[in-house]
């Protein structure tokens, strides 16, 4: 793998992130009267919608990559993609755009390399357990109440699960990607399968995203931030891992913080704000061990004699 395939793959993960950093800041503006799970249902719906029509109209046979062996990561990711929908824009109304996507998305390198731990089974090091203590402890100061911060425990709580959820779909895309599952059918499904763990909210909910405001908030969620955003991230999964991909998604915390304050006027006191840096330091430790991994392309290892230095420990095609 080339290294400007290994930069074309960061930058599509971050423009993911990006997009990503807008969904919560974007439903405090619009306001909408609809409760954060059915805008979630409704975000990922539509945006599963938007890639099936594209999918049904420029590749149909890219269905048939769906084998069975495909099923069992599929499902992990759609059921992941549902109920993050529900926990992450709950955080968002209870704590506030900044703090949810904080813990959302600052957690997730953690869960990620827990799922790469049992799943993939990629050896935990030395510098990622450093990391991921500094990040609980950052989030033990984030849940210090203090002034006019909504960081009640249960928005804290679903922030968190968020990240798990996060983890859970990063690895389970990632084993798609590398079978060689056609992605934009995958994601399709994903979406529509993840929007049933939520479906019977959206339902209820339905006659409250009629306005105006709430439209273009669903619009603007289904084809940027879902549709677009989730295409760039597993497109970009062919060139990194998992691990850096997880690290490369912090980009949402930034974008999705520098809003809240710029523009929604979120306010985070001391304790909060020291908390956020510690817990984004403790993830810059743990990117550290992520990049010194490299982007294998086979699942399957090579034995190789340590003493012979022309190989480099991994099987290369061609």
């Amino acid at each position: 793998m080339n290294q400007r395939n290994d930069v074309s793959g960061s930058l599509l993960v971050l423009g993911a992130g990006v997009l990503w950093g807008t969904v919560g800041p974007a439903q405090v503006m619009a306001g909408s009267a609809a409760s954060p799970v059915t805008v979630g249902c409704a975000r990922i719906l539509f945006g599963g919608l938007l890639l099936l029509a594209f999918v049904l109209l420029t590749d149909r046979a890219a269905f048939r990559t769906l084998t069975r062996p495909a099923w069992p990561p599929l499902l992990s990711a759609a059921a992941a993609t549902g109920i993050f929908q529900a926990a992450f824009l709950t955080s968002v109304s209870r704590t506030g755009a900044a703090v949810a996507t904080a813990l959302a998305f600052g957690f997730a390198p953690v869960f990620t390399g827990l799922c790469q731990r049992l799943f993939l089974r990629t050896p935990l090091t030395r510098t990622w357990l450093a990391g991921t203590a500094a990040a609980v402890v950052g989030v033990t100061l984030m849940s210090t109440p203090a002034g006019s911060a909504r960081v009640d425990p249960l928005g804290l709580v679903l922030g968190v699960v968020a990240g798990g959820c996060f983890g859970v779909y990063t690895v389970s895309a990632k084993r798609l990607v590398d079978d060689r599952v056609a992605m934009p059918a995958a994601v399709s499904l994903t979406l529509l399968v993840g929007s049933m763990v939520t479906l019977p909210w959206f339902v209820a909910g339905l006659p409250l995203l009629a306005d105006a405001r709430s439209l273009g908030l669903v619009a603007w969620l289904a084809g940027a931030t879902t549709a677009l955003a989730y295409m760039f991230f597993v497109s970009g999964l062919r060139r990194v891992s998992a691990a850096s991909a997880a690290t490369l998604s912090l980009a949402e915390p930034l974008v999705a913080s520098v809003l809240g304050v710029l523009v929604l006027g979120e306010r985070m006191p001391a304790p909060v704000t020291a908390g956020a840096l510690i817990l984004l330091g403790g993830l810059a430790v743990v990117s550290l061990s992520g990049r010194r991994e490299p982007v294998v392309e086979t699942t399957r290892p090579v034995r190789v004699h340590e003493r012979d230095p022309g190989v480099i420990g991994r099987r290369r095609s061609g």
